[in-house]
């Protein structure tokens, strides 16, 4: 019984002299097999940047409509006359006393003719009125006119002359007639509409064409009564009237006037604003806008940093960097103002954190990349 308890056991310590080899043997496999695993290849060689403090300006955003600064109404003086020709349309510049319409002036150019006959008349009466009243006047003392027809003939020649100023008058009338045959531009600008039509045949004050004066437009912006305060005359705006084509060009403008009343339902103020620069604005589009009413300080990153996905803002943060490699993670940012090629960064980002300078639309959030250079952060003027 001893032999066989001896037996027993040295066969326990056998198999765990034999256990305890294999798991050795499997750590030391374990170990080769790590050592020969390659490393994580990185997936795209990048720039590093860090966010930087700089001063950019305070902007006060507002909402408005596009409008002329004055537009001018166009019509006819003449009455029942029928419109012979056109001579513009909406879009063209026309400058101050150009033709812009005529009106068929054959019956008051026969007036015209008519009464210049009359006029022609009168004078001849007048002359003859003017003769017989001077030999009454040289015969007054000689006693061959009585007192009646010397006063006859004086008579008569105020007479005739009040009808020659009379035909005169209306002289003047109808020729003034055959002026408002042609419309005139009472000032420069461009035609921002048209109704005349050739052959109609139109009333007196009927509107023909309508007229932006000087080709000037302003925006109109509504601003909360709470921030109408903080705008003053003369301060710099600008203007985007095509939010989906982030490429245009800011449309510029001053401020000229800001309105004395405050609207009784929506509590928003007028702010009137002269666009120095028309660029693709139109009298009646709606814009949205930017007043630059200081300067403050603020994080920013170059813009091609930041990524735009399901509408949120991502960087690509980089972590510690060994051997020139380093993985990336996404972070959401929330962002601020613009100023060059820099955009501002209002939340999500420690100051001292290393981002992805360019190329983070390549990378997911995860992937080793291969830094070669720390970017160094410079702020567009």
């Amino acid at each position: 019984m001893k032999n066989l308890q001896a037996r027993f056991q040295k066969s326990l310590v056998a198999f765990a002299c034999i256990a305890a080899t294999g798991f050795v043997f499997n750590l030391a496999a374990r170990a080769a097999d790590e050592k020969k695993a390659p490393a994580a290849k990185p997936a795209l060689t990048v720039n590093v940047t860090q966010a930087l403090s700089a001063n950019m300006p305070l902007r006060l955003g507002a909402n408005g409509n596009i409008a002329p600064w004055q537009e001018a109404s166009i019509g006819t003086e003449a009455n029942g006359l029928r419109l012979a020709e056109v001579r513009v349309n909406v879009g063209d510049s026309v400058k101050r006393g150009q033709v812009l319409a005529t009106f068929a002036p054959d019956s008051i150019q026969a007036d015209v003719a008519q009464i210049k006959a009359s006029v022609a008349e009168a004078e001849a009466n007048l002359s003859e009125a003017a003769a017989n009243a001077q030999r009454a006047r040289d015969l007054q003392t000689t006693g061959a006119l009585s007192a009646s027809q010397i006063n006859q003939y004086l008579t008569a020649e105020r007479t005739a002359q009040a009808r020659l100023q009379a035909q005169r008058a209306a002289e003047q009338v109808q020729s003034l007639r055959l002026k408002q045959t042609q419309v005139l531009a009472p000032d420069n600008g461009i035609i921002s509409a048209r109704s005349a039509t050739v052959g109609a045949v139109l009333p007196a004050g009927q509107e023909l064409f309508r007229m932006i004066r000087g080709g000037r437009l302003e925006w109109r912006a509504e601003v909360a009564a709470a921030d109408l305060s903080r705008v003053k005359p003369g301060m710099n705006v600008r203007l985007n009237v095509n939010s989906a084509n982030t490429t245009s060009a800011p449309i510029v403008g001053k401020v000229r006037m800001v309105a004395p009343t405050v609207d009784a339902q929506t509590r928003n103020g007028l702010v009137y604003v002269d666009l120095t620069s028309s660029g693709d604005a139109r009298s009646g589009m709606f814009a949205r806008g930017d007043f630059e009413i200081g300067e403050g300080t603020g994080l920013t990153l170059p813009q091609t940093a930041v990524q735009l996905r399901d509408g949120f803002n991502y960087v690509l943060k980089v972590g510690q960097i060994t051997d020139n490699t380093s993985k990336v993670s996404e972070v959401k940012v929330t962002t601020g103002r613009r100023v060059g090629n820099r955009i501002e960064i209002t939340g999500g980002l420690d100051a001292a954190a290393r981002v992805v300078a360019s190329g983070a639309g390549f990378l997911a959030d995860g992937d080793t990349v291969r830094v070669v250079e720390v970017a160094t952060p410079v702020v567009a003027k």
